[in-house]
């Protein structure tokens, strides 16, 4: 009888697990479901520069696999029953699995900030930057464009902004002292004298209160901040169903698992990505990496075998400073300048090609 494993999300980790199966040879007993709402993955870690206006979003698509053993569903997934087993997506009859792999995502978290839901955007979403792409492309000359938060994806969204916009007076907003908390100081010091540079102007411990529309409020102070359009990149949370579902969770929200990427306690369902309580900050490599772990494991419990235990091992964190410039950190090396976003646009090729 038919065993089926069912994905929820084709990003990086659902499609390393899905292409990794095929490429070691699905075992004939297993039928895959991949779950997704939209008909393409969209690559995330570009969505910076769908906003920006720098790429296309046509530039930023990868079909899906194409294999007899891979059926597509696709829909928003309204809810899932562990009880029977049943994943309910919007627009199909009740999805049976055997097996289950949560990879969907993560959205933003406001961190209580009053208004920010409403009068801000973001960009966790292929859906999230198209809107902000239009909002940006709509603004008068001149205007003012602020960016919550100094972590990878604020630098990069005021990066790309600036090259694509050199009219627009751009903030970028930080709650503390430096930007790209986690990076060496080499690191945090050139991409902060980039920024300046480029007329990027640098609002550090500076923690907002609320917002209205067009008005930023900073708390501890009466000082507001006028904008046009405020970008939201300070911080993220799993999606909805995540936080709906009854597991245990570390205190992100994450859902905590076994050294099998499995639910404490439910074997039958994996967890990969941004879901998924790791020692690492989410990300598009940690997802593809414990993507080809859990396809190894799957193999191993298919075929009766040993499952095996492979530590996550990073090659190393990039960024982009617009087109021509980055930074990142190889191992314990700080990288700047060319070749680091000479490397990131390697890796970006690859993810559409491979």
């Amino acid at each position: 009888m038919k065993k089926k494993l069912v994905v929820l999300g084709g990003g990086y980790g659902g499609l390393a697990i899905i292409h990794e199966l095929l490429h070691k040879g699905l075992p004939h007993h297993i039928e895959i479901t991949l779950v997704d709402r939209q008909p393409f993955q969209g690559l995330k870690t570009e969505y910076y520069a769908l906003a920006a206006g720098t790429s296309a979003d046509t530039e930023l698509r990868v079909a899906f696999p194409q294999a007899a053993e891979v059926t597509l569903a696709l829909g928003e997934i309204t809810a899932l029953d562990r009880t029977k087993k049943l994943v309910h997506v919007s627009g199909h009859d009740p999805i049976q699995y055997d097996y289950l792999v949560i990879g969907l995502g993560c959205t933003d978290h406001y961190h209580g900030v009053e208004g920010a839901s409403q009068y801000s955007y973001g960009i966790q979403t292929f859906q999230a930057a198209r809107k902000a792409y239009t909002a940006l492309n709509n603004i008068s000359p001149y205007g003012k464009v602020a960016i919550v938060g100094g972590g990878l994806s604020g630098v990069e969204m005021a990066s790309e902004l600036r090259e694509s916009r050199p009219d627009l007076n751009i903030s970028l907003i930080n709650r503390g002292p430096k930007l790209l908390g986690g990076f060496p100081e080499g690191i945090q010091t050139y991409v902060a004298e980039w920024l300046e540079e480029h007329d990027v102007n640098l609002l550090l411990n500076t923690q907002l209160q609320r917002m209205e529309q067009n008005i930023l409020y900073v708390e501890g102070s009466n000082a507001i901040l006028e904008t046009d359009i405020t970008l939201w990149t300070a911080g993220i949370q799993p999606v909805e169903l995540v936080q709906q579902l009854h597991a245990e969770k570390d205190k992100s929200g994450r859902l905590k698992l076994n050294k099998h990427y499995q639910l404490l306690d439910d074997p039958s369902i994996f967890v990969v990505g941004d879901c998924a309580a790791l020692p690492f900050a989410p990300s598009a490599q940690v997802a593809g990496i414990q993507g080809e772990q859990i396809a190894h494991i799957l193999l191993a419990i298919w075929k009766d075998k040993t499952i095996p235990i492979e530590p996550i091992k990073l090659r190393g964190t990039l960024g982009a400073l617009g087109k021509h410039n980055g930074f990142g950190v190889m191992g314990s090396r700080s990288i700047k300048g060319r070749v680091p976003r000479l490397i990131k646009s390697g890796i970006l090729w690859r993810s559409k090609h491979f």
